[in-house]
């Protein structure tokens, strides 16, 4: 049990450290845009949606993790 507690709680570790350097992606991205018109660019936009789509899609990832690293405490808690 402790091993599987472990596994998730790295797992949950490096998503978190890569779910920080994707916000901080986004926000110099945010930065850089401040003066475009969406569309203006093509290719600064679409960058722009995928990495909107690849941040909500490593949140919800990073979310999953802690909450499994939550069952897992609460699993051994009961035993």
């Amino acid at each position: 049990m402790s091993d599987e507690s472990g596994s998730a709680r790295n797992k949950f570790r490096f998503h978190f450290v890569v779910e920080i350097i994707l916000i901080a992606a986004l926000a110099m991205y945010m930065v850089l845009a401040k003066e475009q018109v969406v569309g203006d660019d093509l290719a600064f936009t679409v960058i722009g949606a995928g990495l909107m789509a690849l941040v909500t899609y490593w949140t919800l990832s990073t979310l999953r993790g802690g909450l499994e690293v939550i069952a897992l405490k609460m699993s051994a808690l009961k035993h």
